[in-house]
């Protein structure tokens, strides 16, 4: 029988301990990353609180004018029919003023959807209060998605695509607002001081998904907020 030379079988012992796996998978040294629509001991140490817990919607409430245009579907949050809104809060009453939002999200097809901040529950009816973080790629309309809908539009090509996951963060600070489409900064607008709007602005309110059409559905999951000073 053969034996490997000392020095070959000491290189080969340090590659084997460096590339060791852990029974999940993952490498030694690697960060962890958590499974969806779940918190790492690292976001909760941070303030991260889970929105959404992949099963259903616990800690929301949606428009009784068409409550079935929003489900959960293999653990994720859908929002797929005629016009509603889901909104945060067991009773959408949620009061958040400066935060930062996180969520994968997917278009299936040419889909619209949207994010409300500062908004506020209504019975049916397009959202009165606060602002609209877009969702829309393929979607008609020339307000893509991380267009803060009508006041600071981004136009003609989307910073994401259809039928892939795209994550999309939004930070609400002071008067400023910025949302980042799979890390890269997108938006940075900041509300001026003189703005005319009455229940257009920033404020505070709680957060809405928005089911827009019949035939745009749009899929939400690792939902996760953080208050901020």
């Amino acid at each position: 029988m053969n034996h490997l030379p000392a020095w070959l079988f000491f290189v080969m012992l340090l590659f084997t301990a460096g590339t060791a796996l852990y029974a999940d998978g993952h490498k030694k040294g690697e960060v962890k990353k958590a499974a969806d629509n779940t918190l790492t001991d690292a976001e909760k140490k941070d303030g991260w609180v889970l929105m959404f817990n992949g099963k259903d919607l616990s800690g929301w409430k949606v428009s009784p004018d068409n409550p079935d245009s929003v489900y959960v579907e293999e653990g994720s949050l859908v929002t797929n029919g005629k016009r509603a809104h889901l909104y945060y809060g067991k009773d959408g009453d949620a009061s958040i003023k400066n935060f930062e939002l996180v969520a994968d999200v997917k278009c299936v097809g040419k889909s619209n959807s949207g994010i409300f901040f500062h908004t506020k529950f209504q019975e049916s009816g397009w959202p009165n209060h606060g602002y609209e973080a877009q969702v829309c790629n393929g979607f008609g309309d020339p307000r893509k998605t991380g267009s803060i809908y009508s006041f600071a539009d981004i136009r003609d090509e989307s910073p994401a695509k259809d039928d892939v996951w795209f994550h999309y963060r939004l930070k609400v600070e002071g008067k400023n607002v910025k949302i980042w489409i799979d890390g890269e900064l997108i938006q940075d607008w900041t509300e001026p001081e003189d703005w005319p709007q009455k229940t257009k602005k920033i404020s505070s309110g709680t957060i809405a998904l928005q089911a827009h059409d019949p035939g745009s559905k749009v899929l939400f999951k690792n939902l996760k907020l953080r208050e901020l000073k």
